[in-house]
């Protein structure tokens, strides 16, 4: 892992009792599963930034390759 991936990750938290433990923004109460389903629902980088001005364009970066890693975990963990 690059230091660049350890800073992007270090962006993402876990807190029990905020969001219910779930991954989220650092120094926010924006779930990681918020953004993607925003991404997923055809909204953009500059939208979500623009209805959630707390949330950086690193921060939507740092989520998705939360994101990316967590599902290369779950299929090497499948094999």
């Amino acid at each position: 892992m690059t230091d660049e991936d350890a800073q992007l990750l270090s962006r993402i938290v876990s807190t029990p009792g905020v969001l219910g433990g779930k991954p989220r923004i650092d120094g926010t109460r924006v779930g990681v599963s918020h953004i993607l389903d925003a991404l997923a629902a055809g909204d953009n980088a500059d939208e979500i930034v623009e209805a959630l001005p707390w949330v950086t364009h690193e921060d939507i970066r740092a989520a998705l390759f939360y994101a990316a890693r967590q599902a290369e975990q779950g299929v090497q963990a499948a094999e």
